[in-house]
């Protein structure tokens, strides 16, 4: 048979997992390619850029909309069980998953409607285009944006798997990028360095190191809430500091959102999603695999 496509992967997908035992995706795969009886040729079958095998992504897309719709639960990297949810819909004796069955369920529709896509031309009944709708470019905008939040939530779940020490260095690495703290050595002596109060280091604004920026990061897994930013500015004033970031694997309260905004000092907040998506667009964390452009008739070119 040819290789199936992600929708028809996912309910022997999580029939797989019906015992509640942990497994990997990579295990996964290999039930699948057997289940599916595919052949050495289709196992070994890449996606246009080459990169990865077109089965094995399939499985992938299945298991991450699985788990957007709470099917199913990451337990640890690249492992994942079946929930509470998942066994009721089996039960229900279903003879396939698809997307349009995922749609009953509100944390699939959220995840089908990111918000960085507000500016797509969107039907007034329920927010959505069908296929037929869109244009090539608006299609193309939507599963470019897709792909970049299943990497930024693959993302932050690889963070919150690492050690603090790790954490710094990615702090580190990512400011780097973005054009602060001079060298890499001077930056990798500051953060991480100073412990002061509410403190966790200290970065250049520029190479000439004309203005100093105080650093506090919290690979938390809970709200950051006022009164840790009340701790941050403290800090800040004791320093004569006029410029901090906090940066957080989670995110922060309304009333943290406001008190920052209010202060003298100017305190930038970066949550979780705002990292991920930072260490996207910077290159931290992960690479590139293939480029597509698109290019559109130059008309001047054809003016006689």
């Amino acid at each position: 048979m040819s290789i199936p496509d992600f929708q028809t992967i996912m309910l022997p997908l999580l029939q797989y997992t019906e015992d509640e035992q942990e497994h990997s995706l990579r295990d996964s795969i290999e039930y699948l390619a057997t289940f599916f009886k595919l052949t050495d040729s289709e196992k070994k079958h890449l996606l246009p850029s080459g990169q990865q095998a077109t089965f094995d992504n399939r499985v992938g897309w299945a298991s991450t909309y699985l788990k957007k719709a709470k099917f199913l639960v990451k337990t640890k990297r690249g492992y994942f069980k079946i929930t509470e949810r998942g066994q009721d819909v089996l039960k229900q004796k279903l003879s396939e998953i698809n997307t349009n069955f995922l749609n009953n369920f509100a944390e699939f529709r959220n995840f089908q409607s990111p918000q960085n896509s507000n500016d797509l031309p969107r039907k007034a009944n329920n927010g959505s285009l069908s296929e037929t709708e869109r244009t090539p470019e608006e299609s193309l905008e939507m599963f470019y944006q897709k792909i970049r939040e299943s990497l930024a939530y693959e993302l932050l779940e690889a963070i919150k798997s690492c050690s603090p020490e790790f954490f710094e260095k990615l702090v580190v690495e990512l400011l780097i990028k973005m054009g602060y703290g001079g060298s890499r050595k001077e930056a990798g002596q500051a953060v991480g360095q100073s412990r002061d109060g509410g403190i966790d280091g200290i970065i250049k604004e520029d190479r000439l190191g004309l203005d100093i920026i105080y650093i506090q990061a919290k690979r938390w897994n809970n709200t950051v809430s006022r009164p840790e930013i009340q701790k941050f500015a403290g800090a800040l004033l004791g320093q004569k500091a006029k410029k901090g970031i906090f940066i957080t694997t989670f995110q922060f309260s309304k009333d943290a959102i406001d008190y920052a905004k209010n202060l003298e000092s100017k305190i930038i907040l970066i949550d979780g999603q705002a990292l991920t998506e930072l260490m996207i667009d910077y290159n931290v964390g992960v690479s590139p695999i293939k480029s597509y452009e698109v290019k559109k008739i130059d008309i001047d070119y054809f003016t006689e």
